[in-house]
């Protein structure tokens, strides 16, 4: 197999990790107490379901298992989280809103990386490209 085919598998292990570690903390309540505070609506409820949509879309990229699919999930999760946890744009300190502005666009970042996937696949080394064989 050529070295490309290792390549797509070590980028899409280092993207998915991001979402796959992120996800357990969308449970606790001090992440959803934060997003209430940022202005989440339905927080309780929202936080926990965007952790449930971070993970399934992180192992589906992961795995490369449906995943062109698991990419639009990570894009459905990044939209609504940037806009509205990293809204740098209405934060008043600098430094924070400095802070925010970086999260905004590594975010910005992951979806275009989201978006990739959801083109163009996860490569030979992937469930989805055993199962087309």
């Amino acid at each position: 197999m050529e070295r490309m085919a290792y390549v797509a598998l070590a980028g899409r292990a280092l993207y998915a990790a991001i979402f796959i570690l992120a996800s357990f903390g969308h449970f606790s309540s001090a992440e959803i107490g934060y997003a209430a505070h940022a202005g989440v609506p339905l927080a309780g409820l929202l936080v926990p379901l965007s952790g449930v949509i971070a993970l399934a879309g992180g192992v589906s990229v992961l795995l490369g298992y449906h995943a062109r699919i698991g990419a639009w999930l990570l894009a459905l999760f990044l939209v609504p989280v940037t806009l509205l946890m990293h809204n740098f744009w209405a934060v008043k300190d600098p430094m924070m809103a400095q802070m925010q502005q970086v999260m905004f666009m590594k975010n910005l970042s992951m979806l275009g990386g989201a978006l990739l996937i959801s083109q163009f696949g996860t490569g030979p080394l992937s469930l989805d490209a055993k199962r087309e064989r």
